[in-house]
């Protein structure tokens, strides 16, 4: 019978809290390294200002000696591994008593010594280890030499006679079968006696304490949160305020709200009142009174976290110098926390269709991003632009360019590195597409194809592509199709095109990675017909790969139900780069299937058998049957039969 045994020594529990600790630990620890996003996608604008902003950036993230900046994350972390390095030394200096019994290591022996030369080392052992020739020394006993001469004794016969041999190999031990014992990976403290209070105590505590507590806060912490990541205190801000006809200005209002719902007892500011009324002053002075002033949200409702939240995303939008770093934390901490809360408002919108709307939220992001006031010329995202020099050139940024090249001013170079990286979209042959149809039928599932492109806004719109031979238009009209019935929304990368990484946003406390929305729209009657989609990883346009320098995309819905044509809106917006919307019409037309189309659908229908009940059915009905080969056969044979039996009758009717 099996001998159960707590562990004593600590050595199994040593083991059992090592493994236990490294599953815990080295993903732990792999999180701390950096992403092989961080470490491949470069910031692809070198501009002055993007270049300040690593630099602020870095400075932000650094780490020294005296600022070590260890949250807990990084402190449990030390914390685990130096309790794991202290496990592996007890582990290494803890001695054995469960070793396999081995004669060779007990005589000093190594393994594979012959026979003659075990008993010549054993005599030299025991005259010098019988208990007869040794002088005890001190703390030692006669016992303990007693003991160890037979062990030596009990080696040397495990590897000598045969008998004892033959137990060794069969056994692991000379003396025979051992008596099986089975070891917990408990200390022998955990389930002694005089423990038992603390150790019932410590699960109690954790068990009916801990674990309910956190459960408890998952639980209600989840209740609060809505899908888009907001409390419910968030979306029904959304839900009272967002409108129709909302501007861009209640937009920032609500953001300013949002922020002092969801971190407005979190984050505690020790700036002052006085910088607070500069930083307003200095906003009514570029902006006037319409400063606060948003249309259906009365400024009352705000409280002081949300006028200074207010006066932090103006002085953003109009890039004022914000000296107080307290006010510099906030507003760093504020703008990547507007990315979820327009996601909220978005979703408010296209829960009722509003396509004015959706659009003002969505471009809100490319405002934040480039830190450019709603409304204002989108030239003002570009390095060192001033609005006094845009009031004295036309022409664009291509103008602007030019105009600072005929003054010999060094930024047109820097100006013409940005816009050769900046995001102007091309969108190519978009087609509403039917699978495995030639028409778009009422009700129909619709594919809307897309190929996007990005090109500098210095370049002229990319030359139509000459024409294809009928081998090559074949070609594509295969990868077409195959895109077309497959599940995904975005086609492979094609080999030897670029993707922006991080492209230029100066003002902006976080890398920036495009992306853009795709919907459809009906703009007479403000409505969303079709909800966005978000593509990102649109390549850049290159000759060398030209006319196959784009990526594919599509966006699935269903056709409207009665025939017609419908002049859809497409619309392209980006949450980066301002002033590079892409709009354009579509019609779609939806018509009934021709005669050909349902005779070919009728025709791949086979007939029924008349043995079965569809084939009964369709005779019922008149409809065409297949005859049975049974029956068929029966009647062949059969009217063979009467052949014969007529010519027969006839026969007989000539002899006569």
């Amino acid at each position: 019978m099996a001998n159960y045994q707590y562990d004593e020594s600590g050595v199994l529990a040593s083991y059992f809290a090592l493994t236990f600790l490294s599953l815990i630990l080295i993903p732990l620890t792999l999180s701390f390294l950096p992403s092989r996003q961080a470490t491949t996608a470069k910031n692809v604008c070198n501009c002055s200002e993007c270049e300040a902003k690593e630099a602020r950036m870095k400075r932000a993230k650094s780490r020294s000696i005296f600022k070590p900046q260890l949250g807990v994350k990084s402190l449990s972390t030390i914390g685990g591994w130096a309790l794991f390095a202290f496990l592996c030394y007890k582990v290494a200096t803890t001695e054995l008593n469960n070793k396999p019994y081995d004669p060779f290591e007990i005589l000093g022996l190594g393994h594979g010594t012959a026979e003659k030369d075990i008993k010549r080392h054993y005599k030299k052992l025991s005259l010098k280890f019988h208990p007869d020739k040794v002088k005890l020394a001190e703390n030692q006993t006669m016992e303990d030499v007693e003991a160890r001469f037979v062990e030596l004794t009990k080696a040397y016969k495990s590897l000598t006679d045969e008998e004892i041999r033959n137990n060794l190999e069969k056994f692991g031990h000379p003396d025979g079968k051992q008596e099986f014992s089975m070891g917990l990976a408990l200390p022998t403290w955990v389930v002694e006696s005089r423990n038992n209070f603390w150790v019932l105590g410590a699960y109690g505590m954790l068990f009916a304490g801990l674990l309910p507590m956190l459960v408890g806060r998952w639980w209600f912490g989840s209740r609060k949160m809505t899908k888009d990541g907001v409390l419910g205190a968030t979306a029904q801000l959304a839900f009272k305020n967002v409108r129709e006809d909302t501007t861009p200005e209640t937009l920032i209002y609500l953001l300013a709200r949002a922020w002092d719902i969801e971190q407005g007892s979190n984050f505690k500011s020790t700036a002052s009142e006085s910088a607070i009324a500069k930083l307003e002053a200095d906003i009514k002075a570029i902006v006037g009174d319409t400063y606060g002033k948003t249309a259906k949200v009365p400024t009352t409702q705000g409280t002081v976290v949300t006028r200074r939240a207010l006066a932090l995303l103006y002085a953003h939008l109009l890039r004022i110098q914000i000296q107080d770093p307290s006010l510099q934390q906030e507003v760093d901490l504020l703008l990547p926390a507007t990315q979820t809360y327009l996601g909220s408002m978005l979703s408010m919108a296209l829960a009722h269709n509003w396509l004015a709307c959706t659009t003002n939220i969505m471009q809100i992001h490319a405002y934040l991003a480039q830190a450019t006031l709603p409304g204002s010329n989108p030239l003002l995202a570009y390095p060192s632009v001033t609005k006094e020099e845009l009031k004295l050139v036309d022409g664009g940024v291509a103008g602007y360019i030019k105009a600072l090249e005929d003054k010999h001013d060094p930024r047109a170079e820097m100006v013409q590195r940005v816009a050769d990286k900046w995001g102007h979209l091309e969108v190519i042959d978009p087609q509403f597409k039917v699978i495995g149809e030639r028409t778009v039928s009422p009700g129909a599932i619709v594919q809307l194809v897309f190929k996007l492109r990005l090109n500098s806004p210095t370049q002229a719109p990319t030359a139509p592509a000459t024409e294809l031979t009928p081998e090559e238009r074949k070609q594509e009209i295969r990868e077409e199709d195959a895109f077309l019935i497959s599940k995904e929304d975005t086609a492979e990368l094609l080999p030897g095109l670029q993707v922006p990484a991080f492209v230029h946003a100066p003002y902006y406390p976080a890398n920036r990675k495009p992306s853009w929305w795709v919907m459809i729209g009906d703009q007479k009657m403000n409505r969303v017909i079709v909800p966005p989609i978000r593509v990102s990883d649109v390549p850049y346009a290159n000759p060398s790969k030209a006319p196959k320098d784009y990526r594919m995309y599509k966006l699935q819905f269903q056709a409207p139900p009665q025939v017609g044509v419908y002049t859809f809106q497409l619309a392209f917006v980006s949450d980066t780069f301002v002033g590079e919307d892409a709009r354009m019409f579509l019609p779609l037309k939806v018509e009934e299937l021709a005669e050909d189309d349902e005779q070919d659908q009728e025709d791949e229908i086979s007939e029924p058998d008349e043995d079965t009940l569809a084939g009964q059915m369709a005779a019922m009905r008149g409809e065409k049957v297949k005859k049975s080969p049974y029956h068929g056969s029966d009647d062949e044979s059969s009217t063979d039969g009467d052949q014969s039996s007529d010519s027969d009758s006839s026969s007989d009717s000539d002899s006569d």
